[in-house]
């Protein structure tokens, strides 16, 4: 009876000392998920949960002649980036991909798929033609200079796009990605919805490997916001991807033909996708799909090297915060993390299911561990942490209340649906004292400085404004905590 006492005693202390609760990981789930839908652009449904948005850009496209109508608003501003769209896009249905059970066991494999499912749309919506695709709606300098809710805008809607003439190799690859990844999420519950993702993903696949060229050179006003370093990346994610959707080994001797490989990254990111791309490599090799060997154990080395040094076990490690988070640039480091611990999540549930572990540097490393390094993570975004606040809003009992977010700032035109104008928005909104008078529930915002530090201030954009791909990379990893 004592020793049936104290292993459940010892139970009980390990469960505190995670950190967060199972309940606690499902209600922050809930919440990422939610975030999305105050990101909507476009006709808002009759469910629609964030209650204190409205219709918005209801002409997107028509300067054009096309319907680009919907999609997602990128972080705080108003503008619809496609490059990092298709990569939140990616990454959600990433999520969807390794944690379905999960996220159906915590109820919210509905709302997750729903949030997928607002963002392909506007992706097939955006891909005219073969050889022709939409990769921004709106002017970032002019949208930038005003502050006003999206349902009030009165800055250019200009529609850009990429096409043979005017390639971009990095976002068509990125959007072909985001397509084969989404097919798969949707694929149980539409299954001609997803054939008609696949057959676009197809389409932009070779649309990036016969027109190379980088985006911003075609479309300078994306550049000087979402400049991209680089196509291989892309290139190598797609054909991942659209081999994970279709099996077709087209994609496998593309993948084996590629003459760049990545090396180790020291980062995964919006605009570095090679990590991600050589996780579901090394999944292959797992599966024993390919060889392991050659150039294909490149790619998993290569991937196990950055996790290692993400997991302060390798020979080049990431800085960490004194208070445990980890550091990689001072504008938005969370999404750096965020989409990390993806990553992390996904190859140590590869790893679990080869009955297998990380072979580190500094030693072995079990999935179980990586997952418990995971978790100190995501306890951190959510509260614990030197501030004792959560990073994502609306959890927890203290969060940051003076988001840098223009229609959280700016009380709900549902409540006041006097327009406000461009410069108005400045005076009385932005530079107000007042916390935001709308929660943007699940946005998870830049975070804290390298010693811990934090200023809830709007004009701090830096640390204060939440991105789609922050919180797009952390649904599934909080599903699979939960």
């Amino acid at each position: 009876m004592i020793f049936r006492f104290l292993l459940t005693l010892g139970f009980i202390l390990l469960l505190a000392g995670s950190g967060e609760s199972a309940s606690d990981y499902k209600q922050a789930l809930t919440k990422s998920i939610l975030y999305f839908e105050a990101q909507r652009s476009g006709k808002l449904p009759s469910n629609q949960r964030a209650t204190w948005r409205a219709d918005s850009a209801l002409r997107d496209g028509s300067d054009a002649g096309r319907d680009l109508v919907g999609g997602y608003y990128d972080s705080g501003d108003n503008v619809k980036f496609g490059f990092p769209l298709a990569f939140t896009i990616t990454t959600l249905s990433w999520g969807v991909v390794e944690f379905r059970g999960q996220l159906a066991a915590a109820g919210e494999l509905q709302n997750a798929l729903t949030a997928v499912r607002w963002g392909t749309d506007y992706l097939l919506k955006a891909h005219t033609a073969a050889d022709e695709l939409y990769v921004e709606v709106g002017d970032g300098s002019s949208d930038h200079s005003c502050w006003q809710r999206p349902e009030d805008m009165t800055t250019p809607r200009t529609s850009y796009k990429i096409d043979a003439s005017h390639p971009g190799s990095d976002v068509a690859g990125e959007t072909a990605a985001a397509m084969a990844a989404g097919s798969i999420a949707l694929r149980p519950s539409d299954p001609r919805y997803a054939t008609n993702l696949i057959n676009h993903a197809k389409q932009l696949f070779d649309f990036a490997r016969n027109h190379p060229g980088l985006y911003q050179n075609s479309v300078p006003v994306a550049g000087q916001f979402y400049s991209s370093s680089g196509s291989d990346d892309e290139l190598l994610w797609a054909a991942a991807w659209l081999h994970r959707a279709t099996g077709d080994q087209s994609y496998l001797d593309f993948i084996a033909g590629f003459n760049n490989n990545g090396g180790v990254r020291s980062m995964f990111s919006w605009d570095d996708k090679f990590v991600g791309a050589q996780v579901l490599i090394s999944k292959l090799i797992l599966e024993k799909k390919v060889a392991n060997s050659g150039n294909w154990i490149q790619y998993k080395n290569n991937a196990e090297q950055f996790i290692c040094s993400v997991l302060q076990k390798g020979g080049n490690n990431v800085k960490i915060s004194p208070g445990g988070i980890l550091w990689f640039q001072p504008w938005n480091n969370l999404q750096y993390t965020t989409a990390a611990m993806l990553v992390l999540a996904a190859h140590a549930d590869h790893l679990s299911s080869a009955k297998t572990s990380l072979q580190c540097p500094s030693g072995g490393v079990s999935p179980n561990e990586i997952i418990a390094f995971v978790g100190r993570q995501v306890d951190y975004i959510l509260g614990n942490n030197p501030k004792k606040m959560s990073y994502m809003v609306g959890f927890g009992q203290k969060w940051p209340v003076k988001v840098h977010h223009r229609g959280a700032s700016i009380i709900s035109v549902r409540k006041d649906s006097t327009p406000v104008d461009c410069k108005g928005g400045f005076d009385k909104w932005f530079y107000s004292p007042n916390p935001n008078p709308n929660v943007i529930e699940g946005a998870i915002v830049g975070g804290p400085d390298a010693g811990d530090g934090y200023s809830d201030d709007r004009g701090n954009y830096q640390q204060a404004e939440p991105a789609t791909v922050t919180t797009a990379a952390i649904v599934g990893v909080l599903a699979r905590l939960t």
